[in-house]
């Protein structure tokens, strides 16, 4: 964990070190929330949301060393630092840019290098180059978020009620991107560490399962008309609407995530050289890709080990398997005399299941086994431990519209050749998730916190 020591005074241009940099963002974002004479209780809100989001992400980084933030392991990551960077240029283009009178840029080299993918925005960086850029500094970067924050929150303290409402959806919308990019910083670190034969350590402590594991057991749904998507006030991504009726079969869905243990007598009944259990697609990734197991298991002296953030362990044959492609999930469930469920099942089966779960928040950073009792009456671990991919492809719902402007391209224009995933994982903030949140990924990505729950039909 990097400390910091302030007791020492600083010579006027002496560098500042990056845990500092770490502290002050911390220490400004904290002095900004307190430094008002009094600003309203909305925006105090938002004020409170946005300085705790920010200051998790700096969390997040604490651990790390200055060269862990500017590797990019493969096209699809990005480094620790260009998230830091990318998140404060989200909130710098979309909030300062447009509502606070007479900014200007103290960077505008960052707008080409920064933006991800909103060409509405302007040209930016290839994403498979991000690794390559050694400046600006992970130093710049910090200084950028710090401006970014003070500057954010000088906007809503000095709002008017008027400014206020029009700022509040992009407060929100901010926030709420900011947290899918640090549950994209642990997976993406996570990556990067496991190419390391040093295998390092994120966090030493690890949270293992204990006493009696739940057998699966088949939770019953009955058919019929149902309705998903997200219908309300509150905040909702724009793929999650408008809600809409559906036809569901009857079905009956799996208790728990299914575990190591199981998916291992999957493999060893030669469930990786067997044809017959894939798709077209996901036979050939198999074959060309050489997979084996799934992604960070490894094989030492005839035994399962799996990297993780805490490093090497023996696989824990009750907690559930993770970083399992659509492809890989797919083919267990057939082996397994089920399927996927559709995304409007997996919703219908979420109904008054409470929100909760091992998330980020707990710092775990692990999925964790169903205990022995829980999901008798309900599914368990439909939400945290781990996202759980459905047979549903990522597709616009009935009468569904993008977003005027360059957030409009936030998700619409990746509805193809994704498949949805529900309920988030071990590295999503509580905050965050909803009953109908849509997650998205290509049918062969590994390295999400993505696992696997089975449905059958009951008709």
């Amino acid at each position: 964990m990097i400390t910091t020591d302030t007791s020492a005074p600083r010579r006027a241009n002496s560098p500042l070190k990056l845990g500092e940099l770490l502290a002050l963002n911390r220490e400004s974002a904290d002095a900004l929330l307190h430094a008002s004479s009094g600003p309203r209780d909305d925006s105090r809100e938002l004020i409170a949301s946005f300085r705790n989001t920010r200051t998790f992400s700096n969390r997040l980084c604490e651990p790390l060393e200055v060269e862990d933030y500017v590797i990019q392991s493969m096209p699809e990551a990005s480094p620790m630092k260009w998230h830091l960077a990318h998140t404060s240029w989200f909130f710098e283009t979309f909030i300062l840019k447009p509502h606070f009178k007479g900014y200007a840029s103290s960077h505008p080299e960052y707008n080409f290098l920064f933006n991800s993918y909103y060409n509405a925005v302007g040209p930016f960086h290839a994403r498979p180059q991000r690794g390559l850029l050694s400046r600006p500094t992970v130093k710049n970067a910090l200084e950028y978020r710090t401006e970014v924050d003070a500057l954010v929150t000088e906007l809503l303290e000095n709002a008017d009620e008027e400014k206020l409402l029009e700022l509040k959806p992009l407060i929100i919308l901010g926030v709420n991107h900011e947290q899918q990019h640090q549950e994209l910083m642990l997976t993406d670190l996570k990556h990067m560490f496991a190419q390391n034969p040093l295998h390092p350590v994120y966090c030493p402590n690890a949270l293992t399962a204990s006493g009696d594991v739940q057998s699966m057991a088949w939770i019953p749904f009955d058919g019929g008309l149902h309705r998903i998507g997200h219908d309300g006030e509150a905040f909702a991504y724009d793929n999650e609407g408008p809600s809409h009726q559906v036809v569901i079969g009857s079905f009956a869905m799996a208790s728990r995530l299914v575990t190591n243990q199981e998916y291992e007598a999957f493999i060893e009944d030669g469930g990786y050289e067997r044809p017959d259990l894939w798709l077209s697609l996901g036979w050939n990734a198999v074959n060309e890709k050489n997979w084996k197991a799934p992604l960070y298991w490894e094989k030492c002296d005839g035994k399962w080990r799996q990297f993780t953030l805490h490093g090497v362990e023996n696989l824990s044959p009750d907690e559930p398997v993770g970083h399992i492609s659509y492809f890989e999930a797919d083919a267990f469930a057939r082996w397994a005399g089920a399927r996927l469920a559709t995304e409007a099942e997996w919703e219908l089966a979420s109904e008054g299941v409470p929100i909760a779960g091992h998330f980020v928040d707990d710092e775990l950073f692990k999925p964790i086994a169903a205990k022995l009792g829980d999901g008798i009456y309900a599914p368990t671990q439909m939400f945290g431990d781990l996202w759980e991919w459905t047979r549903s492809s990522y597709s616009p719902y009935p009468g569904y519209k993008t977003t005027d402007g360059a957030l409009g391209e936030y998700n619409g224009k990746f509805m193809c050749n994704q498949y949805v995933l529900r309920g988030g994982s071990c590295a999503t903030s509580q905050s965050h998730i909803r009953r109908t949140y849509r997650n998205f990924f290509p049918p062969d990505a590994r390295w999400q916190f993505s696992g696997i729950r089975l449905t059958r039909d009951t008709q």
